[in-house]
């Protein structure tokens, strides 16, 4: 029977560490492999210089570095690049690329599918299939980088760096919540990617009991998806508003355990005729008034087959107005990369026949 072999890449530094260990190597060589993995062009045990001969040869015994090459690609007319990583098992995931003039903003996938089965968003109409593991994760943010450094693949400015990741991709994060926080700490450990946690956001469609566990145990930025303001509504656009309704919700919101000056975001997307009148942005601006947050409008993107449209502008203009008068930091997120179907709500590929 061959040998099953651990990826590193699915390893924080405390893994890492106890992997070496559990090797007969003090915990530093843990260390001193964090410290390698995440630098681009590292696909081998033996360009770790620094580890001892031994070490190194018995290390392919025993572990393996995974790396995402050669992804499919769309590039949008505003300049967002769709990414498509084929994993192991022949599945399919999504990333998105958006660049900004003060930002890089990469949002990856957490799963293959969703279970949460919106039904305004495309990625649900997948099913679920199975969670990532933090090396899938991790190997988005690492396959994007190689990308934007490489003056072949990436025709556009090669100096671009990933500034901001979002959990905004396919899946709910918070389903998949021990892989979740150990990509975190992966991202964040100063000898691997080195990402700020103040420029991670995770975004959740509101499974309330996972969401104080992220704030106790993170620093990240929290995003919720609420998109109504009363259950009959919320029910029909998002079942798991049927398990956790709004109250439950909106009171995991105001017990989150958020640092001072910090805001959720909350999300809001605009459906015409659904949830866009100037009694629901009064309703809204109301029921949020205990959370601290901040509000963003989102124009409905279009998915093939689906049965809504997005709100006129002067509408979202309405609507952003009203909740300004109550207070609130209102934006209204422009939609990036709609034209090759990587908009928020659009990702979703075609999934192994085998699968």
């Amino acid at each position: 029977m061959k040998k099953h072999l651990i990826d590193c890449k699915d390893l924080d530094r405390n893994g890492l560490e106890a992997f070496a260990e559990s090797l007969g190597q003090p915990a530093f060589r843990g260390r001193q492999i964090m410290a390698w993995l995440y630098r681009p062009g590292i696909d081998s045990f033996g360009q770790m210089t620094d580890l001892a001969k031994a070490f190194r040869a018995l290390l392919p015994e025993n572990a393996k570095i995974s790396r995402f090459s050669d992804p499919i690609t769309e590039v949008s007319e505003d300049g967002s690049i769709k990414f498509g990583f084929k994993l192991d098992d022949g599945q399919i995931i999504e990333s998105v690329n958006i660049p900004e003039p003060d930002r890089n903003t990469l949002c990856i996938s957490s799963q293959v599918g969703c279970a949460m089965g919106c039904r305004f968003c495309q990625t649900g109409s997948m099913g679920y299939r199975r969670n990532l593991s933090p090396a899938e994760m991790v190997n988005q943010v690492c396959g994007v980088r190689d990308y934007l450094s490489d003056p072949v693949r990436n025709k556009q400015d090669t100096s671009q760096t990933i500034t901001n990741l979002v959990f905004m991709g396919m899946g709910e994060p918070l389903n998949n919540m021990d892989n979740l926080l150990t990509t975190i700490s992966i991202l964040t450990d100063q000898k691997g990617p080195d990402l700020a946690s103040r420029r991670i956001t995770v975004s959740t469609c509101g499974i309330v009991p996972q969401m104080h566990l992220l704030g106790k145990l993170t620093n990240v930025n929290l995003a919720v998806s609420l998109h109504a303001v009363d259950n009959e509504t919320r029910d029909q656009l998002m079942p798991i508003n049927r398990r956790y309704p709004i109250e439950k919700l909106l009171q995991a919101c105001k017990d989150y355990p958020i640092q001072k000056r910090k805001r959720i975001m909350i999300e809001y997307i605009m459906l015409d005729g659904i949830n866009d009148s100037d009694a629901e942005a009064q309703r809204l601006a109301s029921i949020l008034r205990p959370v601290p947050c901040k509000i963003n409008l989102l124009a409905y993107n279009e998915c093939q087959g689906g049965n809504y449209r997005t709100s006129p502008r002067r509408r979202i203009l309405a609507f952003q107005n009203i909740l300004r008068k109550a207070h609130y930091s209102v934006f209204i997120r422009s939609s990036r990369g709609s034209d090759i179907a990587a908009a928020c709500g659009q990702l979703s590929t075609v999934l192994s026949e085998s699968a």
